[in-house]
């Protein structure tokens, strides 16, 4: 496994074991399959994994729960955690954190985020006082690492830069987004500030582990025995500036690939950036809405709609016409596009404010057809 030299003698993988996509049960409620689970942060942890990122919202919760007890075997100064406030979910940062180390059964926090920083709330938790809150805790020694994750434009991130002496901040950072997004310009805002760049959604929510038949292609004919998710990783790890790359690893398949990614330490050559660009390219039509199946807008859908699956089932159909959704159709009347109710909470919710109402609208006529 590679580390990088953080600060104050940390050494941190470069792979990074995310805790928002854990493997689940079939069951009422989807609850987290605990030895599945396990198993994977077992051989995060053998393969050199010391980096794990939680949050509050998580699997309803319950994932600071596990992660916390799928690392009390282990010496707590051997591993590193990630934890973030939302402060949408509970603004009050106080009994949000109390609770935090409650779920961990820890006495501290190392790296500490407020979470998902958009446009339309990137002011209101700027006047919060969450910031001198969690100063003072640093100081106390419960947070050790004080950071931000960030989901809007270059004006906020100029605001939250301006705000406080942050340690790290964590963006959406692949090699599509940085053609067609403005994490490009986002990542470079970091590197000039001097701020170590956590990298999340580097496959784009499993995106460019699947890609289209073109831009698949390309890959395979370039690296027959590369698996197109490790094209993704070496892409991110090669920028100079990161420091963790996150992956949501949900099977033991996905490890035993990012850590032969990350043990190998083989970056993208200049002739393999520009074959990047080109398979970007290729997948760029295919691509109706880029939804990277974060779920922040679900918990707030009066509907309980399961947006992320239905945006899914719009892009296949964009893609392969409208007969993809004859599977939505099998789904409850209460859970198909046609139970929205457009008041526009998905939108308000979502790291990149998708017009969901709309697509729902244009996803009911395109069934129409069926």
């Amino acid at each position: 496994m590679l580390y990088k030299e953080f600060k104050d003698g940390i050494r941190l993988s470069r792979l990074g074991m995310g805790n928002m996509r854990l493997p689940q049960k079939n069951e009422p409620g989807n609850p987290i399959d605990y030895e599945k689970a396990k198993e994977i942060i077992d051989e995060t942890i053998r393969l050199g994994v010391n980096y794990f990122d939680t949050a509050y919202i998580y699997h309803d919760g319950k994932s600071e729960e596990f992660v916390g007890k799928a690392l009390a075997e282990y010496p707590r100064s051997s591993f590193y955690i990630a934890d973030k406030f939302n402060f949408q979910a509970q603004p009050d940062y106080r009994i949000q954190f109390r609770e935090q180390l409650e779920r961990l059964n820890m006495d501290y926090i190392d790296f500490y985020l407020l979470h998902g920083i958009q446009d339309n709330f990137a002011s209101a938790i700027l006047a919060s006082g969450c910031i001198e809150y969690f100063d003072q805790l640093k100081k106390e020694g419960k947070i050790r690492y004080l950071g931000f994750s960030f989901h809007g434009n270059e004006e906020n991130m100029k605001k939250m830069l301006a705000a406080y002496d942050w340690d790290f901040v964590q963006i959406q950072l692949n090699y599509y987004d940085w053609e067609y997004g403005n994490q490009r310009r986002l990542y470079e805002m970091l590197t000039e500030a001097k701020i170590p760049v956590m990298v999340m959604e580097p496959a784009h929510g499993g995106l460019l582990a699947r890609l289209n038949e073109k831009a698949g292609a390309l890959l395979r004919e370039a690296d027959p025995q590369a698996s197109l998710a490790s094209w993704a990783m070496r892409w991110v790890m090669s920028l100079d500036n990161v420091q963790v790359v996150l992956s949501g690893m949900g099977e033991l398949s996905q490890v035993t690939d990012n850590a032969e990614t990350f043990s190998a330490g083989k970056y993208v050559s200049d002739e393999e950036k520009a074959l990047l660009k080109k398979a970007a390219s290729l997948l760029r039509p295919d691509i109706a809405v880029p939804c990277t199946g974060c779920c922040y807008c679900c918990p707030n859908c009066p509907q309980e709609l399961d947006i992320p699956v239905l945006l899914t089932a719009y892009n296949d159909a964009k893609a392969d016409g409208a007969w993809r959704l004859i599977n939505v159709t099998g789904l409850p009347q209460e859970k198909q596009p046609s139970s929205c109710i457009a008041c526009g909470s998905c939108t308000e919710h979502c790291p990149q404010s998708l017009p969901v109402p709309q697509i729902m609208a244009k996803m009911i006529r395109m069934m129409s057809s069926l």
